[in-house]
């Protein structure tokens, strides 16, 4: 007998079978959190330009207002918002989008005595991807940003994709459109 090789499988879909039936699951912040809050909407979109209906989800990290993390490897976790718990996941809806809400996150040490710019961690999970994609999000206009190392990494022109933008009438929402591939692909991270 021999053995052929056979294609791999895809993944899902299945994000919006039990994972992510809890839409609480995309607030972060509770009531008396500290800070400004903000909605971050998401969009995700495939290399042909279609949205991702359903078919994929985002898982946020963040740190609070004042840059803590709440959990034990923060060595300032015992100071961080407990009214903030710093991770949320949703799917995207029919349109390919979901909403998050949470507060401007601040900023965090980079380890070597330097602040990295405010930031969230975003992981996108689709269908069709074997392994988890790993980007970020920055803010647009936030000062700090000229001086973040690992957004430095990242070649100037490609920059943008990390970056939400406010959204014009819609106050304390910021966006980001997340594309999984082609021209202006977002910036995924090997980690």
């Amino acid at each position: 007998m021999s053995l052929i090789p056979t294609a791999s499988q895809t993944v899902g879909p299945f994000f919006n079978f039990a994972l992510t039936a809890n839409p609480s699951l995309g607030i972060l912040a509770r009531a008396g959190a500290r800070g400004e809050r903000i909605r971050l909407a998401f969009r995700v979109i495939d290399g042909d330009g279609a949205p991702t209906p359903g078919d994929a989800l985002i898982e946020l990290w963040q740190a609070d207002a004042r840059g803590r993390y709440g959990h034990a490897l923060d060595p300032r976790s015992g100071d961080a918002d407990p009214n903030f718990h710093g991770f949320g996941r949703l799917e995207t809806d029919a349109h390919g989008e979901c909403v998050f809400e949470t507060v401007k996150p601040g900023p965090v040490s980079d380890g070597g005595g330097a602040a990295q710019a405010p930031h969230i961690n975003v992981t996108v999970l689709a269908r069709g991807l074997l392994k988890p994609l790993y980007t970020r999000v920055y803010f647009a206009g936030e000062p700090a940003n000229a001086h973040d190392a690992v957004l430095a990494l990242v070649p100037e022109p490609r920059r943008a994709t990390l970056l939400a933008r406010p959204v014009a009438g819609q106050p304390d929402t910021w966006s980001l459109e997340i594309r999984l591939q082609g021209e202006a692909e977002t910036v995924f991270f090997d980690v």
